[in-house]
């Protein structure tokens, strides 16, 4: 039974590193003592163990152990051994460039399915979508496929941001280039707000915290769902 916290973002205004997630990553994360962390989406500033540092010190106070996959000698067996999963944030092209450089891909999609439980935020929760297309990352790198893991039946915008009905920007809003997906592909699109995230536990697809997420389908009006939504009926969509 598929177990997962898809979140928008790992950090909430002035406050530390997932925060805001432990007390529901403490009961996500019930039967495991350790997790492997993903650091493959960060493009620069630190370094993949320094990615996985922050890391553990907030699993500490869970009492947590953390492992980078990137410490493995063999990617794929650590992937098919784990009793937990964590994808950082980061750019969701250089995310996704590395999964399927290291062979992961279909391994992480695997392992996940069968019922590890796996923690995203903003690029990690990109790639639970049915492709990467949504996102709001800079292409910095060519990925050899869009297509991600599949593991919910609709895409993801992390971040999403309302219009400001008050700003003098003329560019485009997030609701714009989302329109912009739906001329060329039929897939619906879920706006996550900061704070927002996403329980998914077997078919259940349950939108939680305080704020409504917007739901974008082809050739639709947008709708705002309410906390506590379960999104499993967009398997029909």
């Amino acid at each position: 039974m598929k177990k997962l916290i898809i979140a928008s973002t790992s950090t909430l205004h002035d406050g530390a590193y997932l925060d805001y997630l432990l007390p529901t990553l403490a009961a996500h994360f019930k039967d495991c003592s350790s997790i492997i962390f993903v650091p493959y989406a960060i493009p620069s500033g630190i370094s993949y163990d320094q990615y996985t540092e922050r890391v553990r010190v907030a699993f500490t106070k869970i009492n947590k152990t953390i492992k980078g996959l990137h410490e493995f000698e063999n990617p794929i067996k650590a992937l098919e051994n784990a009793e937990g999963i964590f994808t950082g944030g980061g750019n969701t092209f250089l995310l996704v460039t590395e999964l399927y450089k290291n062979n992961v891909m279909d391994t992480l999609k695997k392992v996940v399915e069968n019922g590890v439980p796996y923690l995203g935020s903003s690029a990690g929760s990109n790639i639970t979508g049915l492709t990467m297309q949504t996102t709001n990352d800079m292409p910095i790198i060519y990925p050899p496929s869009f297509k991600t893991l599949g593991l919910i039946p609709f895409n993801l915008n992390p971040h999403y941001l309302d219009a400001d009905l008050q700003s003098k920007h003329m560019g485009e809003t997030r609701e714009t280039r989302i329109k912009e997906f739906h001329a060329f592909n039929p897939t619906p699109v879920l706006g996550l707000r900061e704070g927002s995230w996403l329980e998914v536990t077997g078919d259940k697809i349950i939108l939680k915290g305080n704020l409504s997420a917007r739901l974008f389908t082809k050739d639709k009006t947008p709708t705002e769902l309410d906390p506590e939504t379960d999104l499993a009926f967009l398997e029909k969509v």
